[in-house]
């Protein structure tokens, strides 16, 4: 009887994979380099490579495999298995992903967006459990975000509802990728604020973290305001608090519109936690509708860098059936 379930989360830096069993207990997990840089068929052909050397090493085979998931960076088209444009990927353009995958294997093969994958885990294994309608973002470089609405995620038209990231929250703000400014994912992600922080030391503000970095403000990371904050450094806890302001603005319109039981922060940035979330709630809680922010709770994710392996597989299940 086929029991087993693959998820793959495809990174810019990093291929994670693993095996699941039927009660979606990791029987295996793998990590290697994606070198995104050697184009689509390379990449593709580690994917294989990592998924063989799994089925080996569990001494399983083929035939136990009952289907395979993959979260993928970027625009795609799920139903026909095609990756659109993936932006940290190289000559990345209407990759047809499943075709490729199966030159190799013959299961049913399942592709979405990677943090829609990342929110099919939570809600499932982590911290949307029991609820119907929940927002996840993720903090990273970027912020993706994805949507269920009354027990059904949400997609449009073109797969690509939910881009919180691409609100716009000042009319004449930092340039974006997407071709607008002042979106709500150039001030409130890592990049974001860090940004922020080298905004206010190149004014002339003064911060601990000029001690560690040197000259070279290029080498300040997220991780660095966070441990600043907790020297009380000013600078690192007003940086956090205004990231934090901005946030608590862009989840009201958030909450207004879509009235959801939880919001779910999880990525990178999500480890700064309360640091940030407590400035975010007091913002929701201040500017937000009362009745739809009074439901809300704001929550950090529960599944780390796991939840996008979960969440392949757990999406690839529900397909399936």
């Amino acid at each position: 009887m086929k029991q087993f379930t693959i998820g793959i989360d495809l990174g810019g830096t990093n291929i994670k994979a693993a095996i699941f069993n039927s009660d979606f207990k990791a029987v295996i997990e793998k990590s290697i380099p994606t070198e995104a840089a050697m184009g689509p068929k390379h990449v593709l052909d580690k994917i294989a490579k990592i998924i063989m050397d799994m089925i080996d090493t569990t001494k399983l085979s083929i035939s136990d495999i009952k289907c395979m998931g993959m979260g993928i960076p970027g625009l795609l088209d799920p139903s026909e298995g095609v990756s659109i444009f993936s932006p940290n990927f190289p000559n990345w353009k209407d990759i047809h992903v499943i075709n490729h995958m199966k030159t190799f294997f013959d299961f049913p093969i399942f592709i979405d967006n990677d943090v829609r994958v990342n929110l099919y885990g939570e809600w499932r294994y982590g911290s949307g459990i029991g609820y119907q309608n929940v927002v996840l973002i993720t903090l990273g470089t970027g912020l993706g975000s994805g949507i269920i609405n009354d027990g059904k995620v949400i997609y449009g038209k073109t797969s690509s509802a939910g881009e919180i990231g691409h609100m716009n929250m000042y009319r004449e703000g930092r340039p974006c990728k997407c071709g607008s400014s002042g979106c709500l994912g150039r001030y409130v992600s890592a990049v974001g604020m860090v940004n922020t922080l080298i905004e206010k030391l190149n004014n002339g503000q003064r911060s601990i973290i000029q001690d560690w970095v040197g000259a070279d403000l290029s080498t300040i990371s997220a991780k660095m305001i966070s441990e600043a904050y907790d020297l009380g450094d000013d600078v690192a806890i007003e940086v956090m608090h205004e990231t934090g302001r901005i946030l608590g603005f862009g989840l009201s319109n958030v909450i207004n519109l879509l009235n959801p039981e939880v919001i779910i922060v999880g990525g990178g940035m999500s480890a700064a936690g309360d640091r940030l979330l407590n400035t975010v709630r007091e913002t929701i809680a201040n500017h937000a509708l009362k009745l739809s922010s009074q439901a809300c709770k704001i929550q950090q994710a529960q599944l780390g860098e796991k939840a996008g392996m979960i969440g392949a597989a757990t999406y690839a299940n529900e397909r399936l059936n």
